[in-house]
């Protein structure tokens, strides 16, 4: 396995071009990624974590540009973007007709947030495309807060980039596609804090 360091934006940013499984330090938990676009990338990276089938790879992007790309942003959800977003909040969105199915398991809902990790936004914007990532543990085991957890739970993914993650805590998952704003996931950022931003 591959390490980089934080300032190598171009060797990860060419490691995930070339289809590499990558853990990545977040402003939350470790995280592990590939390049959104490929369907086998999206299946090794399942593989690895021995993810179950029925839960899709959340996205990562680094605006709100980026995420009208894949999701439905209504003016609600730009609101909590802009107050909350980059940040640990994860928004639970409706997806857009141009991604394929296999990327949300036939589910016509998005995970999508805007880690507040410079590194991660770059190595985005250099891509100019969203990453699939998720937290860097075998499915049901304990949370990757040091990239000796991701070597212990994840030997045989294709990178490491080194690195602190912050808040060590989850993103807040929220459920912004009824009426009445639902959170999946607790998390740094509570229901009050997003009702009273709107």
């Amino acid at each position: 396995m591959r390490t980089y360091s934080k300032e190598e934006i171009n060797a990860v940013a060419y490691a995930l071009q070339n289809h590499k499984i990558i853990a990545l330090p977040t402003d939350t938990v470790y995280g592990v990624g590939v390049m959104y676009g490929d369907l086998k990338d999206l299946q090794r990276l399942k593989n690895a974590k021995h993810r179950p089938e029925t839960k899709p790879i959340p996205m990562m992007v680094s605006s709100i540009e980026h995420m009208e790309q894949v999701a439905v942003v209504d003016e609600r959800v730009k609101k909590i973007a802009e107050r909350f977003l980059p940040g640990a909040l994860t928004l639970v969105l409706k997806v857009k007709d141009n991604v394929p199915k296999e990327y949300t398991n036939g589910l016509d809902t998005i995970a999508i947030r805007i880690p507040d990790e410079p590194f991660i936004l770059r190595v985005i914007d250099e891509l100019n495309t969203p990453l699939l990532v998720t937290s860097a543990n075998q499915s049901g085991a304990k949370t990757a807060l040091t990239s000796d957890d991701v070597l212990e739970q994840l030997p045989d993914i294709d990178g490491l980039v080194l690195g602190k993650c912050r808040a060590l805590q989850a993103s807040t998952i929220v459920d912004c596609t009824q009426e009445k704003l639902k959170i999946l996931r607790p998390g740094p950022i509570t229901l009050e804090q997003l009702e009273a931003c709107l």
